[in-house]
């Protein structure tokens, strides 16, 4: 079961997907489908019986990989245009200053910086992942010019690799495949 927080954490990211899509839900609206998603009434009755379930043990819910990027316009054309994820958000200090973005598709959510001290240009990212075939078609069928990955069967399951445009390497495994 998921803690008050969590649930929080869901409906703030149920409205950034929904607005990515033009559909502007307010918060309270949202922890009210996130309650229902889970069979409660309504979220003052999930918010009391979360808070009574929250777990004792310690357990990690999200990770979100910190990747290194120097060209916004060359990041946007892989991450959006070749494997289809949304910008979540885009931050910077000010316009002269690097970019931090988040980038999501699927439940999957990347952070891409510009800043020198966030990542290593070079990193790996392993992202357990389902239906990877279609995935590795969808990918195929847009002929992008830098990148053609294949499908690998490895001892821990079906695996595709691609690599942006900054040395970065997001190792897609479907496991037990």
């Amino acid at each position: 079961m998921f803690s008050p927080d969590q649930a929080k954490s869901m409906a703030k990211k149920l409205r950034a997907a929904l607005a990515a899509d033009d559909m502007n839900v307010p918060h309270a609206k949202a922890l009210e489908l996130i309650a229902m998603s889970f069979g409660f009434a309504d979220w003052n009755t999930a918010n009391a019986t979360l808070a009574k379930a929250a777990p004792d043990e310690i357990a990690f819910t999200d990770c979100n990989p910190i990747l290194r990027i120097f060209d916004e316009t060359k990041a946007r054309e892989f991450y959006c245009g070749f494997l289809g994820f949304k910008v979540l958000f885009e931050h910077r200090y000010t316009p002269d200053l690097p970019l931090y973005m988040a980038v999501e598709r699927n439940g999957l959510q990347l952070h891409l910086s510009e800043h020198h001290n966030d990542a290593s240009p070079g990193s790996n990212a392993f992202i357990p992942t389902t239906n990877l075939r279609a995935l590795q078609h969808e990918l195929s069928e847009k002929n992008y010019t830098f990148n053609r990955p294949g499908l690998e069967k490895m001892p821990w399951g079906l695996q595709m690799q691609v690599h942006d445009p900054f040395g970065n390497r997001l190792r897609l495994c479907e496991q037990g495949s």
